[in-house]
């Protein structure tokens, strides 16, 4: 007998405010039904699911419509139910509230008839989503609440998160803030462990849909001046990304016990996944039973793997760090500047908070309206513009982000009086050198005002002690041949940088991977002026995520690990290629320096793009001089760009160059 398939028919999306359609119907037997119309039942709900999936809700409805009249003619309760429920929530996405609930409270009895406990909880959360956009917010609750213990019985996490942040949103509406923050916690913190648990392929695309939570969480605390704990689950949940960049590039980890607990755990894994895929097709209390004791095991094994190699612990991590913890490792003089786009929230106007934390004063937050759409477009104009050496369009942009992102916290880092600024961006704010923003004001760069470094999750928690090293010392390499691009700019790079600090350069045909291995753990400072492609779609003649030595060997930035760079202070890629487009999130660069980190490197300089080649000779040797002299890391720099600026320069020459990581001494 055919069977309807319409596989695992997942939430729509788990933002606040968007109704969710959890997993249903999988394969079910149908006795008393005819091949053919069982198999015409099948067509027309799997194109009714596609035309739900694809936003088209009207020709959904249509679709429907004819699979409910299949459904009854035949007797068939399962499908009836699934076509109403469907139904339902395609009329709710076209604004017709009361017939979506009528094609809800149908699905309802239905479900409970045939017993099918997920399907139950879906209909019912989806009744509470209608009551509350008709401004019925008890009723709402109501449902929410029948849905919620039946979501945790089939252990439907998705489902469970999806209401739970639901609940916290009837919560704030109705003016109860506590409660409402209660949920949305628990609705993250469900997100955040199931994030940590996808499969490579699957993780990017869960972050974005499952952000609105967060959003609201972090918005609601802001709001009722609770910054501290607005910054720590902000920080979690956006930098946990780069934890996620090391896992969708197979980053493998320094000790060789750890990786086996990391594979026993993804062994696991697999086999939760697979569990869980039974549920859509035959739940039971053993099969529930059974999924909650293998989590709770892996669970365990996370915290145990967490707790016994620290250095790996964000890839399990799902709870936030304690902010005095975050605040003791901020080093003194270092004011750390994070924006945070507040958008999409339901009943909430958008905008950006803007965090400062420090060492020793309180969490400042400030937020500010804005148009998330053509802010956006500025980030990616700005981008192309001073990316390009030949563009002469840029100061408008520089102005707009200084307005956006300092202008309003001008005067609170001003009465900071810091030493220093980090910055912790995410997005596309990644691919921006905040150096550049200009104050048409006092006529300065940002960079004119204060030295800047960035920071990644591993840098913003992590103390370094702050005495200079006692006695520097580089290897350096440059221009590796054969290749299809001569680079001589880097080969003079290489071996001027080693005549300011003590130490060996290699160029060339003797720029090899072999050497570098040979002898990397020999120096406190490894200096790359070797092509390096952070570029998602590759480059010339590299992959994403490779570091390109003479003779066309290949490191993987994945092995960086595997290193060991405990006493390394700095790490410098002076010639990075990436590129960003329209989808681009901003990871890469960042990514690639955590990875250093999390292989012991205190701080990393690398380029946003192509730096010029003799302009980026000119700015490290005035680093490494500036270093000599006693500055900081991130004064060196600032100082190094600072010639160009005085100059008149384009910020391409003087800007790509960035500093990720520890920004005091050497």
């Amino acid at each position: 007998m055919k069977r309807l398939m319409i596989g695992s028919l997942l939430g729509v999306s788990m933002l606040v405010g968007t109704p969710a359609i959890l997993p249903i119907l999988a394969q079910r037997s149908y006795a008393q039904t005819s091949q053919t119309q069982a198999a015409q039942l099948q067509q027309l709900m799997q194109q009714a699911w596609q035309q739900t999936q694809q936003g088209q809700p009207l020709q959904a409805i249509e679709t429907l419509k004819q699979a409910l009249a299949i459904a009854q003619s035949i007797q068939n309760r399962e499908g009836e139910a699934l076509a109403n429920l469907v139904l339902g929530f395609n009329y709710n996405r076209i604004g017709k509230s009361q017939e979506a609930l009528t094609y809800f409270q149908q699905a309802l009895p239905i479900m409970r008839e045939v017993r099918d406990r997920t399907g139950e909880a879906a209909t019912l959360h989806n009744i509470g989503a209608v009551y509350r956009d008709i401004g019925q917010p008890q009723q709402a609750l109501t449902y929410f609440q029948q849905a919620l213990p039946i979501r945790r019985e089939v252990g439907d996490r998705a489902g469970e998160a999806t209401t739970l942040s639901n609940i916290g949103a009837v919560y704030r509406a109705i003016g109860k803030p506590q409660e409402a923050i209660e949920n949305l916690e628990k609705s993250v913190q469900i997100t955040l462990e199931m994030r940590a648990g996808l499969q490579q392929e699957n993780r990017q695309t869960f972050l974005e849909s499952n952000r609105g939570t967060l959003v609201s969480l972090v918005d609601l605390l802001i709001d009722q001046n609770q910054p501290d704990q607005a910054f720590k689950w902000y920080n979690l949940a956006t930098t946990f990304d780069l934890a996620d960049y090391t896992r969708l590039i197979d980053a493998q980890v320094g000790d060789p016990e750890a990786q086996k607990l990391i594979d026993q755990w993804n062994q696991n894994h697999q086999r939760l996944q697979f569990l869980y895929a039974q549920v859509d097709q035959d739940w039971t209390p053993q099969l529930s039973q059974q999924i909650n004791q293998l989590q709770a095991q892996n669970s365990q094994l996370a915290e145990n793997i967490s707790r016994q190699y620290p250095p790996v612990a964000e890839l399990f991590e799902t709870t936030p760090q304690d902010i005095q913890t975050i605040r003791e490792n901020i080093a003194p003089g270092t004011l750390v500047i994070q924006p945070v786009l507040l958008t999409n929230i339901r009943n909430v106007q958008d905008k950006i908070g803007i965090f400062l934390v420090s060492r020793d004063q309180a969490t400042l937050v400030r937020t500010i309206p804005i148009n998330p759409t053509e802010f956006d477009a500025i980030l990616t104009e700005y981008r192309a513009q001073i990316q390009n050496p030949n563009s002469d369009n840029y100061a408008g942009n520089q102005e707009l982000l200084y307005d956006y992102l300092i202008r309003p916290v001008e005067a609170d880092i001003a009465a900071y009086s810091p030493e220093k600024i980090a910055i912790i961006a995410t997005g596309k704010l990644r691919y921006i050198p905040w150096e550049t923003f200009y104050d048409n004001q006092s006529d300065q760069y940002l960079l004119e005002k204060y030295p800047i470094h960035y920071l990644t999750r591993i840098s913003a928690t992590r103390h370094i002690p702050s005495n200079p090293t006692r006695t520097p010392n580089i290897l350096a390499f440059g221009n590796p041949t054969p290749t299809s691009q001569e680079l001589p700019g880097s080969e003079q790079e290489a071996r001027q940088v080693t005549e300011i600090l003590s130490g060996e350069y290699w160029v060339r045909e003797e720029a090899t991977l072999n050497r570098f291995y040979n002898d990397y753990l020999r120096f406190n400072i490894l200096h790359l002026a070797n092509p390096v492609c952070l570029n998602p779609q590759g480059c010339a003649e590299l992959e994403a995520n490779q570091i390109l030595f003479a003779n066309g060997e290949i490191l993987n930035i994945a092995d960086i690990a595997l290193l060991g760079l405990n006493q390394t202070k700095l790490v410098v890629l002076s010639a990075c290629q990436t590129a960003m487009t329209r989808e681009s999130d901003g990871r890469e660069l960042p990514a690639i320096a955590y990875l250093f980190e999390r292989a012991g490197a205190d701080a990393v300089i690398a380029s946003l793009w192509s730096a010029e080649d003799k302009k980026a000779l000119l700015i490290m040797t005035q680093f490494y001089e500036n270093v000599n002299e006693g500055m900081t890391k991130a004064e060196a720099l600032r100082q190094a760009k600072l010639t160009f600026v005085q100059q008149g320069l384009h910020p391409f020459s003087w800007s790509p160059l960035i500093l990720i990581g520890d920004g005091s001494y050497l």
